[in-house]
C-alpha cells in the first residue's frame, strides 16, 4: 500500500492548485464572501469552497483538515498576491530607511505566543489586513498550515534579521 505524504505549499503542484484556488474567489465572489463570514476554521470546513480545494489537494498527499480551513479561512482575506516571505513582509519595507516594521515587535512576539488554532486564525487575518491585504500566498498558507514550534523559530529568525530596529 502506497504511503501518502502530508501536503506542504513550497511544493510547486500544490503552491498551484492554492493560488488558482484562491485565484477563482475572484470570480465566486459569494464563496469568498461566505468563507470571509467565518469566525473558526470549523465555520469553514461547512463551506463548499473550502471542500473543492481540500479536494484538489488530496490527489497530492493527506490533508490535515482543521489547518486547511486556517488556511482557506484567511486566505479569503488576501486581495492581491505580493511574493516573498510572509515573515519578512511583516518586518517591513526592504528599504533601508524604513523606520518601523509593519507588524510591531510586540505584535509579532504576541503571534509566536499562539497556540490555540482558532486564536491564529483571527490573529492571522489581522495581520494579513496591517500588510494591506497583499502577502505571499504560499508562504503564510505553509507557515500556518504547519503551525508549530520549527515553524515559529524559523518565522523569528527571517523577521528580525529584516525588521527595524526596535527602540528600547
Amino acid at each position: 500500500m502506497e504511503q501518502k505524504h502530508y501536503l506542504t505549499f513550497t511544493n510547486p503542484e500544490t503552491r498551484e492548485i492554492l493560488i488558482d484556488w484562491w485565484r477563482a474567489l475572484d470570480n465566486a465572489r459569494g464563496d469568498r464572501a461566505e468563507l470571509r463570514r467565518c469566525h473558526s476554521p470549523l465555520n469553514v470546513a461547512f463551506t463548499p469552497a473550502y471542500h473543492r480545494l481540500r479536494w484538489a489537494l488530496m490527489k497530492h498527499g493527506s490533508v490535515k483538515d482543521e489547518e486547511l480551513a486556517l488556511v482557506a479561512g484567511v486566505l479569503s482575506h488576501v486581495k492581491s498576491y505580493k511574493p516573498g516571505s510572509f515573515p519578512r513582509q511583516m518586518a517591513g519595507s526592504d528599504s533601508a530607511d524604513a523606520k518601523k516594521a509593519s507588524v510591531s515587535g510586540l505584535r509579532f512576539r504576541r503571534v509566536l505566543t499562539i497556540d490555540d488554532r482558532d486564536k491564529l486564525y483571527e490573529t492571522m487575518i489581522r495581520v494579513v489586513h496591517l500588510l494591506g491585504d497583499s502577502v505571499d500566498i504560499p508562504s503564510l498558507a505553509n507557515g500556518i498550515y504547519w503551525w508549530n514550534e520549527q515553524t515559529k523559530k524559523e518565522w523569528a529568525f527571517t523577521y528580525y534579521e529584516h525588521a527595524p530596529s526596535e527602540e528600547k
